[in-house]
């Protein structure tokens, strides 16, 4: 019987044993065959274009985490200079407290410092946030 040209060919190969177990892992977390895996494997090292392909995949990556990283500089950024201003004006406005009252104000300022960290949660949960406040920088 002929073999017709659009039919398969087999191909016997040996396989380092890791190499094979880890074959045999991504063949069936994927739950295909690991004949089809391998096939898909050596068709994309044999692709003219896998190394365009793979290069476009990592600048992609690359891009996506260079702007996450800018988000966290603009952010920290803020956060820094909304600190900065706060600790400034607080302590500029803030006069220094008598000795007798002190024991009266540690207690006042631990609750409100608990009022404060619930009032952060709730923000946090699901309010609005600082950085969504802050308008874009222009460049």
């Amino acid at each position: 019987m002929p073999e017709h040209a659009d039919k398969k060919k087999r191909l016997s190969v040996y396989l380092d044993p890791d190499l094979m177990l880890l074959l045999a892992d991504y063949a069936d977390r994927r739950g295909k065959s690991r004949s089809l895996v391998a096939e898909a494997a050596i068709a994309s090292f044999l692709t003219p274009d896998a190394d365009e392909r793979q290069e476009a995949a990592t600048t992609r990556r690359l891009d996506r985490i260079d702007r996450s990283i800018q988000r966290l500089e603009r952010d920290i950024g803020i956060a820094n200079e909304a600190f900065a201003i706060f600790m400034r004006s607080w302590l500029t406005a803030t006069p220094p407290l008598p000795v007798a009252a002190q024991a009266a104000a540690q207690t006042q300022g631990g609750q409100r410092y608990d009022r404060f960290l619930e009032a952060l949660g709730r923000r946090l949960a699901g309010g609005p946030k600082l950085r969504q406040e802050v308008p874009e920088e222009r460049e």
